[in-house]
């Protein structure tokens, strides 16, 4: 696709009216699609005026503290441009003001794209921060990230790569755990316990079908009360058993502490003290302590991390032709970080 580079081109641009997802390709984010139309209408302004290749510094700050996440795509859509780029690494905690980024380079060169780079580190880190929230909470307990159902498909992998990048230890989503070079972790829904109706042979067939290296954890609150199920699915499974989930519904209060508690102790009069508790459904950093303290061993985590708000970032021009400048209310001139590393 060509490069939009003028308000002709976005005229002329057309999408496929035949399309079925309304999400943009790679291409077209490539292409400035995806930009605002303001930054079109400023490569006019200065090819009208001579200056659409003036050299400027552009410096990314973080309006609040996070963990930082969307360098490496931000970096790829600027990879064949001809540009110098500074930046934190994937994984890292800023401040709020911390320069995260800094581009140097003709403007034409990467202008379009600031309304892309800014909507790519702040979504992830968003994301990924509130990740490192949850595991900071869980200490040594496993999280997963769940959230795939709760975004568009088009960025639940970009959603649930960011997680990992946060420090939680897996997703759901396939491509979002094969861009982070993960294996997908995930038991199985609902809906084959109600097909197939009986959580034990669910549980039964399982354990004969699956591959011998993916961990036996079964739900169990599809039927019957979770205590009952889960010594159900014990005394069928044994030692095969790695573990429950419990995904009480809201509807009859949720995975309380309580719960967890009894679970547990029946598990361990019963002699399967092996067998670990994994909670999904609604956790969040308010409700993990208390379910840590009562037993729980992982958790899956999906609305708090997907819908975590995003960590709004800022591009601001510091250099003209290497000439300190900025606007009002800014410092002008770049911005010293012994901790921006040159890509």
């Amino acid at each position: 696709m060509k490069e939009l580079r003028s308000l002709e081109d976005v005229k002329e641009y057309q999408p496929d009216k035949a399309r079925v997802i309304h999400s943009a390709t790679h291409e077209e984010i490539l292409a400035g699609a995806t930009t605002d139309i303001y930054f079109i209408r400023t490569q006019e302004i200065l090819r009208a005026t001579g200056k659409e290749d003036t050299v400027v510094t552009a410096e990314i700050f973080a309006s609040k503290a996070g963990v930082l996440c969307g360098i490496q795509e931000a970096v790829g859509l600027l990879q064949k441009k001809d540009v110098e780029i500074w930046a934190l690494e994937e994984g890292e905690e800023f401040t709020q003001k911390e320069v995260v980024l800094r581009i140097r380079g003709r403007y034409s060169e990467f202008g379009i794209y600031e309304t892309a780079i800014l909507g790519m580190l702040a979504s992830a880190s968003g994301w990924a921060t509130a990740a490192r929230r949850c595991k900071q909470l869980a200490g040594d307990k496993a999280v997963f990230c769940f959230g795939a159902r709760h975004v568009h498909p088009a960025v639940a992998s970009v959603m649930e790569r960011a997680a990992i990048v946060g420090g939680a230890d897996g997703c759901s989503c396939i491509l979002g755990a094969k861009l982070a070079g993960r294996k997908p972790t995930g038991t199985v829904p609902h809906a084959v316990m109600l097909i197939v109706g009986d959580t034990v042979e669910v549980a039964l067939t399982y354990d004969h079908v699956m591959p011998l290296e993916d961990p036996r954890v079964i739900l169990v609150d599809t039927f019957k009360d979770e205590a009952e199920e889960t010594l159900r699915v014990a005394d069928a499974l044994r030692e095969r058993l790695t573990g429950v989930r419990l995904d009480t519904p809201s509807e009859r209060g949720g995975v309380t502490p309580g719960l967890v508690r009894e679970v547990r102790a029946r598990l361990n009069q019963a002699g399967y003290h092996y067998v670990k508790l994994f909670a999904s459904g609604g956790v969040n950093e308010e409700r993990m302590p208390a379910l840590i303290e009562a037993g729980i061993d992982a958790f899956g985590v999906g609305s708090f991390i997907s819908r975590a708000p995003a960590v709004d970032m800022t591009m601001d021009i510091k250099e003209i032709e290497g000439k300190a400048i900025a606007k009002r209310g800014r410092i002008p001139g770049t911005t010293e970080s012994a901790r921006l590393k040159k890509i």
